[in-house]
């Protein structure tokens, strides 16, 4: 089993696992369905395409850069008739930063970082309207544990964030991880089939992990007392 790791970093982000009409909410961390969505997208697949081999990847993210949540208010018009359409609340995550890993198959996760890299469509965060800031592809870990790979992978806040955590030689990090146990959540993709999407259950559960921060601020020696460069008793050399 390998390991591929994605960096998910944009000034918007939009998770929903459970949006629904006029309200469009996000969770706090990037959902499988969305992350699966991603990889489809970056190979080509069609949304009717089976997506059995995908969805049977284990998933977990952690969480480097929280962010901010952000609430817009939208209105739109029909194309062709021009009719209002309802008014919608759209939930984002603002400057977020997120390390996401799916473990599997060495060759298909082989494959998958290849598309990412040269991807059919291009990528977003949840929503088109929320393209990456940077290429999402991290690396791919050959023969590795998915826990273990994210505990140890930098540190990938921004320098901004990173300088607020100045004091912690080591940061702690959220890990949501799919375990056999833990919290049940309705994100297990089965269609992206625009006339009927589909998902399952699946369960997570959350785990932490320490990170070396690479701006933690270091502490200077403290120097002993140091003697004058000049003495001043020269002054009276030489005074009868």
């Amino acid at each position: 089993m390998s390991v591929l790791t994605l960096k998910l970093a944009g000034p918007l982000q939009s998770w929903g696992a459970s949006a629904r009409f006029a309200r469009r909410t996000t969770e706090s961390a990037p959902t499988k369905s969305g992350v699966i969505g991603l990889l489809a997208a970056a190979q080509g697949r069609d949304r009717t395409a089976d997506l059995t081999d995908l969805a049977a990847l284990r998933f977990a993210v952690r969480v480097d850069q929280p962010g901010t949540r952000v609430r817009d208010f939208q209105t739109a018009h029909h194309f062709d008739s021009d009719k209002a359409m309802p008014v919608s609340d759209r939930f984002y995550l603002a400057d977020a930063v997120f390390v996401a890993a799916v473990q599997g198959d060495d060759a298909l996760l082989t494959d998958l970082h290849r598309a990412l890299r040269r991807p059919v469509y291009l990528p977003f965060l949840g929503r088109r309207s929320c393209p990456p800031a940077e290429p999402v592809d991290l690396d791919v870990h050959h023969g590795d544990d998915m826990l273990g790979v994210l505990a140890r992978e930098h540190w990938h806040a921004s320098d901004w964030f990173q300088a607020r955590h100045r004091d912690e030689s080591l940061v702690r990090l959220e890990v949501v991880v799919e375990a056999d146990s833990g919290d049940a959540t309705r994100d297990q993709p089965l269609s992206f089939a625009p006339s009927h999407r589909r998902y399952g259950l699946r369960t997570v559960r959350t785990e932490t992990v320490h990170i070396p921060n690479p701006r933690a601020r270091r502490l200077r020696p403290r120097r002993g007392p140091t003697r004058p460069d000049h003495d001043p008793t020269t002054l009276f050399e030489g005074d009868d």
